[in-house]
């Protein structure tokens, strides 16, 4: 099944899907792919990989210094196209990245390399407005969708151009705060949010950022068609790789069983 075909089938089943992010070059390459396997089986239904940056600026600490510890490394585009390869292997995979290695790198050959390596999308997080028809064009003939992440402080007047040829999917963040932000989430203004988002354009929206517990997934679930994990994940995958798959295990089983009673913090 073509990849991008793959990414609409899971976003567009009946329960909420499960996104995970890992960021790319972490760790050996091997070790990366018995990660992925583990992360698959345990409950992700697609599988964002995080291009390493110098500059992860929607991000929190901890995946800045997942991807201080890739740069370190060297070799990060190499690492992560294999790690893309791989993921896309089990589960449909979009890469996140940032405006400045798609530009250093090239956006039609930056495009071309994950298309290749088997990735239905790429997500640029900070993608200039007056570099958006760039970027969906070197998208488009590589074959990738190009998401778009639109701020939840989008005017109503503005919220158009800000969905204006995106794909795959839009991503509505459940907070305000960077990545690893562990406090309330405003569930009204999300609905709102993510209704505004559907009254704009019928892509599924995708929701993560601030969604650090199963019992918080089980409450946004009903409001979007994925939830995307990431710190708690990264946060396994730093210190002790091995209860990553039990983490995801535990938000996988939140989304099909709707558990929780309240939001907790």
């Amino acid at each position: 099944m073509a990849t991008a075909t793959r990414l609409h089938t899971v976003l567009t089943q009946p329960r909420c899907a499960l996104g995970v992010f890992v960021p790319a070059g972490v760790h050996h390459p091997d070790i990366q792919c018995r990660q992925l396997d583990r992360l698959a089986q345990a409950g992700a239904d697609l599988f964002e990989i995080g291009l390493p940056c110098a500059n992860p600026a929607l991000d929190g600490r901890l995946i800045r210094s997942a991807y201080h510890r890739a740069l370190v490394k060297g070799e990060v585009i190499d690492r992560t196209v294999g790690a893309v390869a791989h993921a896309a292997s089990l589960r449909p995979t979009v890469v996140m990245t940032y405006w400045e290695p798609v530009l250093r790198h090239g956006p039609e050959h930056l495009a071309r390399l994950f298309a290749e390596a088997g990735a239905a999308g790429m997500m640029v997080v900070d993608l200039p407005r007056d570099e958006t028809l760039r970027w969906h064009r070197a998208a488009r003939a590589a074959g990738l969708s190009a998401p778009h992440l639109v701020p939840r402080t989008t005017a109503d007047a503005d919220l158009r151009t800000a969905v204006d040829g995106a794909s795959g999917w839009l991503y509505a963040p459940a907070s305000t705060g960077p990545t690893g932000y562990r406090g309330p989430l405003d569930l009204p203004a999300l609905d709102a949010f993510a209704q505004r988002l559907r009254a704009a354009s019928q892509l599924p929206v995708v929701s993560g950022v601030g969604i650090s517990s199963p019992v918080l997934a089980a409450h946004v679930a009903p409001l979007v068609d994925a939830v995307v994990i990431g710190t708690p994940v990264v946060q396994a995958l730093l210190s002790d790789p091995a209860p990553a798959a039990a983490v995801t295990a535990a938000f996988a089983h939140a989304l099909g069983t709707g558990i929780g009673t309240a939001p907790d913090a």
